[in-house]
């Protein structure tokens, strides 16, 4: 197969269209932050704190929906094993926003926080706030890497052209406009991103279904016709496994910068809320189309189209099966179309990623503890030489496998068994101290890593009920990552406890108290007013370096 020249140049100008907003986006930002009074690091990381609700609800949709939430829904639809009914992230995500708008967004919004970490570095300090931060930092670099697979994967297949060239040119692009105008330049150029996918995705999936090849896939629904049934089925015995699978999906996400750092731009903490509910209806309208591509791939006799005579099943090829469909499945101009929908959702998450990472980077670990003293013009190269790093990371991690579902999954189990239960504890305990903290992250670490990992080929050592041998691999059928989670939280809270007691009490000399734990919980009323103290402190703080002026202005 030849290069497809005239996919190559649809590919061209979309980038082009993009990168050309986010130019102007970034002009349109520093005019912005000459009218104010507050200092650029704000404008960069949380666009003045004055998203408004349109554009509010648009990023946070387009965020959510990358390379990973499309080509990764239509890989587990098709996949024979698991079926639509493993297909969960739409349904999870809603959970997430929900969950987010209800009990996170206001709390988050009203403190005025820079990013998700700073809570902890209020409460905790600098040493376990550090070691947080860059499992945070882990997160984002590997959600950079799932939604740039999608897109290598699909422009590979479809264009022709090379998968390392593809990743490249992409993550170029996103990197380019995210250094020049931060959550501006991220902003707008959601709007035009999410357009696109909406169109694209539904303009490809009836060509793909009156393919000469594919059935009706109300008839391969229930029917083993090519393979098993696409709404798969959920045995028993895995019943715990797929619960947890919906719980790491969903709840996982409120462990992500990329979600807090949506509601802390916004223009107040009740438009914080209404993107958070708004999105929650959004993102499962556009995960219909790949779970249509998905049951389609299904229902088709792949002997009679040009991919045959095998199926992507049996060339092991089931990562591929979006790009596939639509290389072989539609017209080859739709299948361009499609092409566009994958690289902007790819985009609207790759720029979102990096952004995040950059603002934990520079607010929780350079400016807190590497260079408490560095000036403004020096963070603002700080932001710009993270977006590049956390760009390079992700992107040469993407050569490490091309299932855009092992990753989101791997990157999902990192923030739900880890960072979940720190920012629940953070926000909705008070008793949580820096010993809980940290020995809570160990013990949630160690019984991950003692449950054993197939994708990782890492054989368990607890073995809970259920654990099967399966072709000579460990399944769990427990729920292992929720026990993991709940095990951390309640590591936490005991941790915190016998820490408390301990200092308080004077069973432990206080000149041992690295984390000042006593001062922090103190019996008497003047200590309390101390440490309420240091919060509001930092909260001023953080008021103070609003730019008046907002962003973009709007009422809710």
């Amino acid at each position: 197969m030849a290069l497809n020249i005239p996919g190559v140049a649809v590919m061209i100008f979309f980038y082009l269209l993009v990168l050309g907003i986010g130019i102007w986006a970034s002009f349109k930002s520093k005019r912005e932050a000459k009218k104010g009074q507050g200092d650029k690091t704000e404008m960069a990381l949380l666009g003045n704190r004055g998203i408004n609700l349109v554009v509010g609800i648009f990023t946070m949709t387009a965020t959510w929906v990358g390379g990973g939430f499309i080509v990764g829904t239509a890989e587990a639809v098709y996949n024979p094993s698991m079926g639509l009914i493993w297909a969960v992230m739409p349904i999870a995500a809603t959970m997430c926003f929900i969950i987010g708008g209800l009990f996170f967004a206001e709390p988050m919004r009203d403190n005025k926080y820079v990013t998700m970490m700073d809570p902890f570095q209020i409460k905790y300090g600098k040493v376990p706030t550090a070691a947080l931060s860059l499992a945070s930092l882990i997160s984002e670099i590997m959600w950079v890497t799932g939604t740039l697979i999608g897109l290598g994967v699909t422009m590979s297949v479809i264009l022709d052209l090379s998968y390392t060239v593809s990743i490249w040119i992409s993550a170029a692009v996103a990197i380019t406009y995210t250094l020049m105008g931060g959550l501006y330049s991220v902003a707008y150029t959601d709007i035009i991103q999410l357009i696109l996918i909406f169109i694209s995705l539904w303009l490809c999936v009836p060509f793909a279904m009156m393919g000469p090849a594919v059935v009706d896939i109300t008839e391969t629904a229930f029917n083993s016709t090519f393979q098993s049934p696409w709404v798969g089925t959920l045995e028993a015995d895995r019943v715990w496994r797929w619960i947890d699978n919906f719980l790491l999906l969903g709840l996982g996400n409120l462990g992500l910068q990329n979600f807090h750092q949506r509601t802390l731009s916004a223009s107040s903490s009740s438009t914080a809320k209404i993107t958070c509910f708004a999105a929650a209806f959004i993102v499962p309208t556009l995960g219909i189309p790949p779970i249509l591509l998905g049951a389609v791939a299904a229902s088709t006799n792949w002997n009679l189209t040009s991919y045959g005579p095998a199926s992507p099943i049996e060339r092991g090829e089931t990562g591929l099966i979006l790009p596939i469909v639509l290389q072989h499945l539609t017209p080859t101009y739709i299948s361009i179309i499609g092409i566009g929908a994958v690289a902007a959702a790819v985009m609207s998450s790759t720029d979102s990623a990096l952004l995040s990472a950059a603002s934990i980077f520079t607010s929780n670990i350079y400016r807190n503890i590497i260079r408490t003293q560095a000036s403004e013009h020096e963070i603002q190269w700080v932001i710009r030489i993270s977006i590049v790093v956390v760009g390079l990371a992700g992107t040469s991690l993407t050569f490490l496998d091309n299932s855009v579902l092992m990753i989101w999954m791997l990157r999902s189990d990192l923030t739900y068994t880890l960072m979940l239960p720190q920012i629940v504890c953070v926000l909705f305990f008070r008793i949580s101290n820096g010993y809980g903290a940290v020995l809570g992250c160990v013990v949630g670490m160690l019984l991950r890593v003692l449950c054993g990992e197939p994708l990782l080929r890492i054989p368990p050592v607890l073995k809970f009920p259920g654990c099967t041998l399966v072709n000579g691999v460990y399944i769990q059928r427990s729920p292992i990552r929720t026990i993991c989670m709940l095990s951390a939280v309640v590591s936490i809270l005991l941790f915190s406890y016998l820490a408390s007691v301990l200092f308080n009490k004077g069973l432990i000399p206080e000149k041992w108290d690295v984390f000042h734990v006593k001062a922090q919980y103190s019996t008497q009323p003047q200590d309390e007013a101390k440490y309420e103290t240091k919060e509001e402190n930092l909260k001023e703080v953080n008021e103070n370096n609003d730019v008046c002026e907002p962003m973009l202005e709007s009422t809710c």
